[in-house]
């Protein structure tokens, strides 16, 4: 197996996102973009993540002003380094308070298991094989 860079797995990400693996309460909300394409992926990118360097997940509450429009997912690892590869979603003056470490349940996501086994099969077509989900 060839090792991979953080760059090559979010090269791999970012070739993956589109609008059938975006969230459907953020594709409601605000539609889904090439030009924007880490919105609405975070929770199904962590968990990916999670998969190929373990570590812990984290999550935050998405204020803008005095409204929460949702969470937002990334990883920190054991070195206490935070991974975050969908931040730049956050256009529009979004902030991410609230942030907690949370448990990540065994195997697949219940909420969005199907737009989750497209980015790995996604990602994996562009780095190979992929370690077994967590």
């Amino acid at each position: 197996m060839t090792p991979w860079t953080l760059g090559d797995i979010e090269a791999a990400l970012r070739a993956s996102w589109a609008a059938d693996t975006c969230s459907p309460d953020d594709v409601e909300r605000a539609g889904w973009q090439p030009g924007n394409p880490a919105w609405g992926q975070c929770d199904i990118t962590a968990l990916l993540l999670h998969d190929l360097l373990g570590g812990e997940l984290m999550l935050g509450e998405v204020w803008r002003g005095a409204v929460q429009e949702g969470f937002h997912w990334w990883n920190r690892l054991a070195s206490g380094v935070e991974i975050d590869v969908t931040r730049s979603q956050f256009v529009d003056g979004q902030r991410v308070v609230a942030v907690r470490a949370v448990s990540r349940p065994p195997g697949t996501p219940p909420r969005r298991a199907e737009e989750y086994r497209l980015l790995r099969e996604r990602v994996a077509a562009h780095l190979g094989p992929l370690p077994r989900e967590v």
